[in-house]
């Protein structure tokens, strides 16, 4: 939804250019509050289910975003994407520091660095693409869609994901 946030903020929620800094800034917001709670809480003991729900959580946001014509509960929707990203984010790196071999660490760490930083700017042009055929509600409507169904087929197809648990709680 980034890249269609200057459509939202002028046609969709007619709320201008303070109202699209505003819009921009609120994944960073929620972004803040997750690692802030996650920071303070104890670690989740079922890491796997926490990230489905974590990407089942963004796909509701990004959908909740995608039909709201209010303002604050356009707020909301995107900081609850950016909350959710950083649980799903900060799990997804963990697990997959603690399961890679050392001799293979700075391999995946690679690998995974190209999907982070790419994987965004692709999503960007998709959206595009689709806003234009489709309008930009709609564009943020189907990935939130796209975003659950994602979460749906991880939780069914890979239950090395989907079951897995810290094995100790981290010392203190």
């Amino acid at each position: 939804a980034n890249a269609l946030l200057p459509i939202f903020a002028k046609d969709v929620l007619q709320v201008g250019a303070k109202g699209y800094g505003v819009l921009a800034a609120a994944p960073a917001v929620g972004s803040l509050l997750a690692g802030g709670a996650i920071s303070l809480l104890p670690a989740a003991r079922r890491q796997g289910r926490v990230v489905i729900a974590a990407v089942y959580l963004y796909g509701l946001a990004t959908l909740g975003f995608g039909l709201s014509h209010w303002f604050w509960l356009s707020l909301l929707m995107l900081a609850g994407t950016g909350a959710a990203d950083t649980v799903s984010t900060v799990l997804r790196q963990t697990i997959r520091q603690l399961l890679t071999p050392d001799r293979m660490r700075g391999r995946m760490t690679a690998v995974g660095m190209i999907f982070f930083m790419g994987g965004p700017q692709l999503g960007e042009l998709e959206a595009g693409v689709v806003a234009r055929w489709v309008g930009a509600p709609w564009s943020v409507i189907t990935g939130g869609i796209g975003a659950l169904i994602s979460a749906a087929l991880i939780a069914w197809n890979a239950p090395a994901l989907r079951d897995y648990e810290a094995s100790q709680p981290p010392s203190e």
